[in-house]
């Protein structure tokens, strides 16, 4: 059901890892094929990272199929879920019946116990990501204009974007996920400056709305020991709670960003002075 599996790590294990060992343990890669629905499974805040590009199909969302007592359930049986549409066509999101469109950039919320969930839509690609819940909040899309918005940086700095924060309390209900969209300007390429980690929750990144060509460098790793993975468009990675992320790229694009664990407060973060990094 999974394509593969990522498994927890200790910063130590930083240590001596080669660049291929950091894009095994925390690249997620090759989500967005056609005609497909791929899964991937993490241990940090057993998030399932996923994406669906039905072309001129129907795609649906798979039912457990382990361990046995779970095969045949329902995905969402214990989860929510969120779906962006990052691609340049209008889709459509069938939950339960319920016909769904989503136009380039707008995100559902997909409550827990939801038994069915497809995907259509030439031209769309959904990105999904789902966290166990303990709780059933309404089924809600929400778009650009709906969200709360922050304009953060400067083109001086090279760091001029919009931050749309498209699942949070003030926007739409959720039982552990934070989810949002960030845009940045033309000559802006770094994505967050100054840098922060979250002790408190893990965190994912969905770089695209990048040419061919394109590319970023995310920095990981704990501050005093920076690492960095080059990634494409359309590439995620996994931020463990230990790790700060950024990232720089070739030119201005485009983030998911999604996280999760004990807190649902955007706030809830530790900023770090450029000067800590090495």
């Amino acid at each position: 059901m999974f394509e593969k599996t990522y498994y927890a790590t200790h910063p130590e294990m930083m240590d001596g890892a080669s660049q291929q060992d950091l894009r095994d343990r925390y690249l997620v890669s090759g989500l967005f094929r056609d005609r497909e629905i791929v899964l991937t499974y993490s241990h940090g805040e057993r998030f399932i990272i996923g994406g669906a590009v039905p072309g001129t199909g129907v795609l649906d969302l798979p039912r457990h199929s382990e361990p046995p007592s779970a095969a045949g359930h329902p995905l969402l049986e214990r989860r929510e879920m969120s779906v962006v549409n990052i691609g340049r066509g209008t889709g459509e999101v069938t939950v339960d019946g319920t016909p769904i469109t989503l136009e380039r950039y707008d995100a559902l919320y997909v409550p827990m116990g939801t038994q069915d969930v497809r995907f259509s839509g030439e031209g769309a690609r959904f990105y999904l990501l789902s966290v166990p819940a303990h709780a059933a909040f309404p089924l809600r899309r929400v778009t650009l204009d709906d969200a709360a918005t922050m304009q953060r940086g400067s083109l001086e700095t090279a760091n001029a974007r919009t931050i749309h924060q498209l699942i949070l309390p003030h926007t739409v209900q959720s039982a552990s996920l934070c989810l949002g969209l960030t845009r940045l300007d033309p000559g802006s390429v770094w994505n967050t400056m100054p840098p922060h980690i979250h002790e408190r929750r893990s965190e994912i990144y969905l770089y695209f709305d990048l040419e061919d060509d394109g590319r970023v460098f995310h920095f990981m790793g704990q501050p005093e020991d920076l690492r960095h993975i080059v990634m494409g468009d359309g590439d995620v990675v996994i931020s463990p709670p230990w790790s700060v992320h950024m990232g720089s790229g070739t030119r201005n694009y485009s983030f998911v960003w999604a996280m999760a664990g004990e807190n649902l407060d955007y706030e809830d973060m530790d900023v770090l002075d450029v000067c800590q990094l090495r």
